[in-house]
């Protein structure tokens, strides 16, 4: 991708423009081998591959002629040019591939709230692009020129909120349909089984029509075996080629019987089911009714998962684009909880799960403990606001007319003693060089520090009195994948440098309250002359 700055203006051109000659020589030679195939009035293949070439030029040909223009007047691609005014915000939309790897792309969203996504600039995970230079010339024409919604990035991706993958609830409706694909066969299954169980030897008096539902006794002289088939397992084959030219049974079978064996085939309904040796006896496998419900029940439980990312989704819809969403592990490990009881109950009683009061037992304490789960999971994956902050030219609130009769409880501030909380600066300071802190020490005769482990060793104190909160937020996908979900952010004004301090809730306001404590005692204890 080429980005042309001139003047008040950018404009972003393909990377692969200088291949489009290579692009229409495809499509051309594709659109030949087409018609000529469609001429001669037979060779298909050669047909299909004009069709196949002509197809491929086509998709290519989008990207090789992409170009994205902005200046004073607005965004122009080739479609329509879009004016400042109707640009409400520019976002980083973030897609994840099945191999690995992330693309960027720039999100436009307009003032009736509708989406559209630049062809260009396009940015790829270790490749070095400019992606970023152009995401923010187009910003910066945007401020220049439009009024932005959101003063900061926002990056959109599957882990946050405003834009969620299609790919989930499609997963979710092929999980239940294969779920329910097998539980329609379980009866099913479960009858074949009991027929097969119940079946008896044909006799001479068993009419022609019955002797499908009857078992056939047929002797054979196995000819030879083969153990060699990767897929099939293993083959017999049958002297004369009686009563069939070959059978297909497992490798251990194979391996069993001999040339010149004598055995016993038993048919029914058409199929060999057995085969009956001096020395060893194969059967055919039977499906079993217990495992189809045991694999219908692990399919939809691995339903659920994709139906709680859904479900986490919706419930948090109103948070603000860009913020990650709490964590769906909680309700993979109540599909887990569930599947603990659910799964043996399916296998051992697949077709009688409330007939007997053992049973009907099992499934009402298995559901109550998944309902306690999922009451666990649904507060785990809740979502605290940040406490409010105070501006730091704000007044207190006026004190009452009247006074309590008895003074509040004191809040449990500091404990005695010195702690060190789990939390982290995300950049670079001379209190935090190279991000070595993953700890803050409080308490003790000591202002808060900044440690690299749960000690005092090599702590550098925090300069509490050029500090000031400006706001308590979540996790935005901006702050980085290293930051848990619970976390909430702090960001800060460090003389004039933004800083960001992230830890868990009730952590991080225990901590701006120490600092802004210490940076109180700084200001008493410096000379009015020295401030």
């Amino acid at each position: 991708m080429n980005g042309v700055n001139r003047d008040d203006a950018v404009v972003f051109r393909s990377p692969w423009r200088r291949g489009l000659r290579v692009v229409v020589g495809i499509m051309a030679a594709g659109a030949a081998l087409a018609a000529l195939g469609l001429a001669l009035g037979g060779p298909v293949p050669l047909a299909g591959v004009g069709v196949l070439c002509l197809g491929l030029g086509l998709a290519a040909l989008r990207p090789a002629t992409a170009e994205v223009g902005a200046d004073a007047r607005g965004i122009r691609t080739r479609r329509r040019t879009v004016p400042w005014p109707d640009v409400a915000d520019l976002r980083v939309r973030v897609k994840s591939w099945p191999r690995g790897g992330q693309s960027r792309h720039v999100l436009m969203v307009l003032r009736d709230g509708s989406e559209r996504q630049l062809p260009l600039p396009v940015g790829w995970d270790g490749t070095e692009d400019d992606f970023t230079p152009g995401l923010d010339a187009l910003r910066a024409l945007h401020r220049r020129h439009g009024t932005p919604e959101s003063d900061h990035l926002v990056v959109v991706s599957q882990r946050t909120a405003g834009r969620g993958s299609v790919w989930v609830p499609v997963l979710c409706l092929l999980l239940l349909a294969g779920a329910g694909l097998a539980a329609w066969l379980v009866p099913h299954v479960d009858a074949e089984r009991r027929e097969w169980q119940e079946a008896a030897p044909c006799t001479a008096a068993t009419p022609a029509e019955d002797r499908r539902d009857c078992l056939t006794r047929i002797p054979a002289v196995i000819e030879r075996t083969d153990q060699d088939e990767p897929r099939s397992g293993g083959l017999l084959y049958f002297t004369g080629d009686r009563p069939l030219d070959r059978l297909t049974v497992s490798r251990e079978a194979a391996h069993e019987f001999e040339p010149g064996d004598r055995v016993e085939l038993t048919a029914w309904r058409g199929e060999v089911m057995e085969v009956a040796g001096s020395r060893h006896v194969w059967r055919e496998h039977v499906p079993v009714p217990g495992d189809l419900a045991a694999v219908s029940a692990g399919l939809a439980l691995a339903a659920g998962y994709p139906a709680a990312l859904m479900l986490t989704r919706l419930r948090l819809r109103r948070l603000p684009d860009g913020e990650v969403l709490p964590s769906a592990l909680p309700y993979a490990a109540v599909l887990v909880g569930t599947g603990a009881w659910l799964l043996p109950l399916c296998h051992l009683h697949p077709v009688t799960l409330f007939d007997t009061p053992k049973t009907v037992a099992w499934a009402a304490a298995g559901t109550a403990a998944t309902l306690a789960m999922a009451a666990w999971a649904w507060r785990a994956t809740g979502v605290r606001p940040p406490a409010p902050q105070a501006a730091p030219d704000e007044e207190p609130d006026e004190e009452p007319d009247e006074e309590p009769d008895e003074e509040p409880d004191e809040e449990p501030d500091e404990e005695p003693g010195e702690v060190f909380l789990p939390a982290r600066f995300l950049e670079s300071t001379d209190y935090n060089p190279h991000g070595f802190g993953t700890h803050i020490a409080l308490g003790g005769d000591h202002p808060p520090a900044v440690t690299p482990s749960p000690g005092r060793f090599a702590a550098r104190t925090i300069p509490a009195r050029r500090i000031t909160v400006k706001e308590v937020r979540r996790v935005r996908a901006t702050d980085g994948d290293t930051v848990p979900r619970s976390w909430h952010i702090a960001d800060l004004d460090d003389a004039g440098t933004p800083v960001r301090l992230a830890a868990a809730p009730a952590d991080l306001a225990r901590i701006l309250r120490a600092v802004e404590a210490a940076g109180t005692l700084e200001d008493a204890s410096t000379p009015a002359s020295d401030r």
